[in-house]
């Protein structure tokens, strides 16, 4: 198979030949339809994800066809059109049968534990717990821009959030994560403060559903600027990029008995930010995290998709080969994107 292939960390990711995977037992092989790219990827790269073993491919963010299927497997066939959660449940520890795959003990992610999708094939393990069938009217590209950023902002603003119609929401970043979140969060009801640097950006925030933009960059105090604007803080408030400062100013920036998702990766310098402890405690704020998204619960965000309360294909900016992909791998510490790009030819 082609497949975008690292040896180093920050090193040239270079597109080879490499073999074929094969099934495990209980796990599948799917054909690669399209995968998108991530920061979590840049991660990986930069050598900042411990999972990320040498030599690698990266890729977490995919759909395609199953080429091949193991033994063991009971609830999929060759041919079927799936998706799968970047974070990989086994299926049989305390966390799985408690619901929370996304937090399993013994997770597969592929593009980080193992192999993944910057590739024609990528192999799945504990298929029959995590693949998620597709509706034939859904396209590769769409249904690949899912799984990561947009899964893990439905839960975060869904299941962790519990937002409601009528409340307000503000959203740190305006990458590929707090699109997402402001969709998803407008989608419910909300009443959605977007924060970012980029005025392109904020433009876009609004044409996904935010009411109301900050831009960072002309204004000195985030939290006092949100709270002008709700009139007492956020309900729900969201650190999309994952810094100290998004952090600490989401966190500050929530009313009394609010909440913070913490959504983007907190890694580097950034891994033991400062939180404003004592406002937690005298306001009894809770603090949240979102971490992928169980495949059981994808039917509740494809349904909000196929009857148009969602449309993630309006973050799609870019469709770009395999060795394009690759190279905005390498550069995406820039930011200088609007929306997701997705890897479509190999």
């Amino acid at each position: 198979m082609r497949a975008a292939f690292f040896t180093e960390y920050q090193g040239p990711i270079e597109i080879q030949k490499l073999d074929d995977p094969t099934p495990t037992n209980g796990g599948v092989v799917i054909t690669v339809g399209a995968t998108g790219l991530c920061r979590s990827d840049w991660h990986g790269w930069m050598g900042h994800d411990s999972d990320v073993q040498l030599p690698h491919v990266p890729g977490h963010e995919f759909a395609g066809t199953i080429a091949a299927v193991g033994k063991d497997i009971k609830r999929w066939k060759v041919g079927d059109r799936v998706t799968v959660p970047f974070v990989s449940g086994c299926g049989h520890c305390p966390e799985c049968h408690s619901g929370n795959h996304q937090v399993c003990d013994h997770q597969f992610q592929p593009g980080f534990t193992h192999w993944g999708s910057f590739a024609q094939y990528v192999a799945i393990d504990y298929a029959d717990t995590n693949l998620v069938r597709l509706p034939d009217e859904m396209d590769f590209a769409t249904a690949a821009s899912l799984g990561c950023r947009f899964a893990t902002s439905f839960r975060g603003v869904i299941d962790q959030g519990k937002v409601s119609a009528g409340q307000i929401v503000a959203v740190h970043g305006c990458g590929g994560v707090g699109l997402s979140a402001i969709m998803i969060a407008a989608a419910a009801g909300a009443r959605v403060i977007a924060v970012d640097i980029d005025d392109a950006k904020l433009d876009f925030a609004r044409e996904l559903g935010a009411i109301d933009t900050i831009n960072a960059t002309g204004t000195d105090d985030i939290p006092a600027a949100i709270k002008d604007i709700s009139h007492g803080g956020a309900h729900v408030s969201i650190d999309a990029l994952g810094s100290a400062i998004t952090s600490f100013n989401s966190v500050s920036s929530l009313r009394k008995r609010g909440k913070h998702i913490q959504i983007g990766l907190m890694t580097g310098d950034h891994a033991h930010a400062s939180i404003p402890m004592d406002r937690v405690v005298a306001h009894e704020l809770e603090i949240l995290g979102s971490h992928g998204m169980q495949a059981f619960r994808y039917d509740a965000m494809i349904d909000m998709i196929t009857t148009g309360k969602l449309a993630p294909q309006k973050l799609i900016y870019d469709r770009v080969t395999l060795a394009e992909g690759a190279t905005a791998l390498m550069n995406m510490d820039s930011f200088a994107t609007t929306g997701v790009s997705v890897i479509d030819r190999f």
